[in-house]
């Protein structure tokens, strides 16, 4: 088999808590100080925990500080009110934020900051965000589908420019590998639906061996072809085998093994 190699060669949660809601005051606290320590973000958490805080208190600890007539509460509050969730709020420029009266621009990047780290965290630990390196990956994502299935399923994995997937594999068909089954239609649609940088293609051979068949190698060259018209990379072709005979690979990789010839 050819060295090592990965995709990333060629193509150059947030934890979803339910926050409990404080029903905001009907006029403004003043300073942070004034207010009574149960409600003084920084205490609140102290005592509580991040997970035991409301979304006013959360974005007040990173706000720091207010403006005249109004506490750091109050304009994250009033960011709530406008917005509607965090989940919106995150959708916001620096710019926009920066434009709200008790925000201004270095505390619109602390905001940005934040809620940018929360989505990475997010894609980090969703399993169908995961970046795809090589065929193993291909295979690991995988394993669990193939596991008991009796007939042979096609799979197009969607990837974005870091090579991580957009969201789980789309299952194309189930039967025989051959390109009537297989129809170009069929595995760009969703590619280009989703936005596509690239995709890997990759079916079961149920008998446990993963040597591509003749029908294999010619709907791949048709995949490929179908790619470079629709301007989506076909970065390779893997094959999945099903508890392999013994001496054999669980996989096979057409790219690495010279197969067939990707761009």
């Amino acid at each position: 088999m050819a060295p090592a190699w990965t995709y990333a060669d060629s193509a150059m949660n947030s934890h979803a808590q339910s926050s409990r809601k404080r029903e905001p005051a009907g006029s403004s606290l003043g300073r942070v100080r004034d207010m009574p320590s149960c409600l003084r973000p920084r205490e609140e958490m102290e005592k509580a925990g991040p997970r035991g805080v409301p979304d006013d208190a959360l974005l007040a600890i990173l706000l720091r500080s207010g403006v005249r007539g109004l506490s750091v509460v109050d304009v994250a509050r009033s960011l709530l009110r406008d917005y509607g969730s965090l989940s919106a709020l995150a959708q916001c420029s620096v710019d926009e934020l920066a434009a709200r009266r008790g925000v201004g621009r270095v505390k619109a990047q602390v905001l940005a900051a934040a809620m940018e780290i929360a989505r990475r965290i997010s894609e980090d630990t969703d399993p169908w965000r995961r970046q795809i390196r090589e065929p193993s990956d291909v295979a690991a994502v995988l394993r669990s589908e193939v596991m008991f299935l009796d007939r042979e399923h096609f799979w197009v994995l969607i990837l974005d420019t870091k090579n991580r997937l957009k969201g789980r594999p789309e299952r194309i068909s189930a039967g025989l590998l051959d390109a009537s089954l297989v129809h170009p239609r069929e595995v760009f649609q969703e590619a280009i639906r989703r936005g596509a940088a690239a995709v890997m293609l990759a079916h079961n051979h149920p008998s446990g061996d993963p040597t591509p068949s003749a029908e294999d190698i010619a709907t791949t060259r048709q995949l490929l072809e179908a790619g470079r018209i629709v301007d989506i990379r076909v970065l390779d072709h893997v094959i999945l085998g099903k508890s392999p005979p013994r001496g054999t690979s669980e996989f096979f990789s057409m790219r690495e093994n010279g197969v067939v010839t990707f761009s």
